[in-house]
């Protein structure tokens, strides 16, 4: 699999809000984006830390993946985004060498990117995103 590079970091938190303070007034980071991605029920907020982000997830929806992760697990580190040149590609590539996918196929992901993902199953436990 040719990854370029981490995209960003997944954190699930309830509210935005209430965790942008940390973000800019503590790490001094600068939120450039929110928006809704309503086909999985999330908003997002993106912070950019060199050429890696770190996207807030905050659920719409009680039936929302990141509200049952928060109810689960609580809120934290969500998962993992590797910046690939076809997502398409490196999704044949991991289910030939016995991955468990998610996707099957890329769909739609916040700022336009093509998205799929792993199941943390067969990736040793962590939640891993392939995008483009």
């Amino acid at each position: 699999m040719n990854i370029t590079h981490i995209e960003h970091l997944g954190i699930a938190v309830k509210s935005i809000e209430a965790c942008l303070p940390y973000y800019e007034n503590v790490l001094g980071l600068k939120c450039y984006n929110i928006e809704v991605v309503e086909d999985q029920k999330v908003r997002t907020a993106f912070f950019k830390v060199g050429q890696t982000k770190i996207e807030l997830l905050e659920p719409t929806g009680e039936d929302s993946t990141i509200a049952r992760f928060i109810e689960k697990k609580g809120e934290g580190i969500h998962h993992i985004a590797f910046a690939v040149p076809s997502v398409p590609d490196a999704l044949n590539e991991a289910e030939s060498k016995g991955i468990q996918l998610i996707d099957k196929a890329p769909r739609g992901g916040a700022e336009g990117l093509s998205i799929a993902f792993l199941h943390p199953k067969s990736t040793c436990g962590v939640l891993t995103e392939l995008c483009m």
